[in-house]
């Protein structure tokens, strides 16, 4: 089965698959109830139930285990209630240690962690709802089983695409919420409560917009904009030196980030204050001088190659600018480079 595909940041994702989490149900560690459909564990939604839903569930897992939810993402708007128990948590830079009652929310495709590296004994519920998200920049698109006023339903979209809070405190409410759909879930084993658990979704995002209202919690305009798509494009080239090796071009980087190339290129200046072929170089430039500190007798070609450049001296020319030696001299910690 092909899995769902987000182009975005530089490389091509494809949503985890939650491996580790199916290999500890195999195991017996953990016990796991769920709908789900494509390659999300549980039992299987039907086709027309509850379009948009990957996943709805909870896991118990009792004492401390030796498996965890490494770096991933996924296509939706991931909610997830830790009913008991404790579980470290990160999204992107934001780390912690979750507690009784924590609600946490990750954005289509935003990087996090669940256990550091594994997880502990815990009741851990969640929703994975996607929305249609590829960029950024672009506009959610709710299920139509979804009966919130138009009004309601444009609040809640920019209390959770603006929201670079990733844990709240959850509301009575929402816990008797997630608490009645596990119920919900554990008791139906032949699909025939799809009405109820529709019913049951709709009042928990009833919940949770009440609860953004009750906090008041502030939006960031900035998470949503095309800047913002730009930013997490050079932010993934920095951490994957292996997506560096791509033929980019101005046009193709553009293309990427769904932008022109005009705006795409403004973006760029106004992040690294340099263009974009520029600081795509520096980024390779970074990657090599970290492969040949590892093995000093690499070749020069080889490892211009590896990295994208098309020609060993042009290379050469651009690594003597960047650590202001020639590539075979190059010792980590004794060459800085240049600012």
């Amino acid at each position: 089965m092909s899995l769902p595909i987000y182009q975005e940041r530089g490389k091509t994702y494809r949503v985890d698959q939650c491996a580790p989490l199916q290999q500890a149900v195999a195991r017996d560690l953990v016990q796991l109830t769920a709908l789900a459909r494509g390659h999300y564990p549980g039992r299987k939604l039907q086709p027309a139930a509850l379009p948009g839903v990957k996943t709805v569930g909870f896991w118990d897992a009792h004492g401390v285990q030796d498996w965890g939810l490494d770096w991933h993402q996924n296509e939706g708007i991931e909610l997830t209630f830790l009913e008991r128990g404790g579980l470290a948590y990160a999204v992107d830079k934001h780390r912690c240690c979750l507690q009784p009652n924590d609600l946490t929310v990750a954005r289509p495709w935003q990087r996090h962690r669940v256990g550091d590296p594994n997880i502990g004994a815990s009741r851990l519920h969640w929703l994975i709802l996607d929305v249609g998200v590829r960029r950024p920049h672009q506009s959610w698109q709710w299920p139509p089983w979804l009966v919130l006023t138009k009004n309601d339903l444009k609040e809640l979209t920019d209390h959770l695409r603006k929201n670079e809070r990733p844990v709240c405190r959850a509301t009575a409410e929402i816990r008797h919420c997630f608490q009645r759909i596990a119920t919900t879930l554990a008791a139906d084993r032949e699909g025939g409560n799809i009405s109820l658990l529709a019913t049951l979704l709709n009042e928990l995002f009833v919940q949770v917009l009440a609860m953004f209202r009750h906090q008041r919690i502030k939006h960031d305009q900035s998470l949503v904009s095309t800047q913002r798509t730009v930013e997490l494009f050079w932010a993934d080239l920095a951490q994957n030196f292996s997506h560096l090796t791509a033929d980019w071009t101005v046009k193709t980087m553009a293309r990427q980030c769904g932008l022109g190339v005009t705006h795409f290129i403004h973006h760029t200046k106004q992040l690294t204050n340099t263009t974009p072929i520029k600081n795509l170089n520096q980024f390779r430039l970074q990657a090599a001088a970290s492969r040949l500190g590892e093995n000093p007798g690499r070749s020069i070609t080889d490892t211009a190659f590896a990295y994208g450049f098309n020609s060993s001296q042009y290379f050469a020319k651009l690594f003597r600018q960047q650590f202001g030696c020639a590539p075979r001299d190059y010792r980590p910690g004794r060459n800085t480079p240049a600012n």
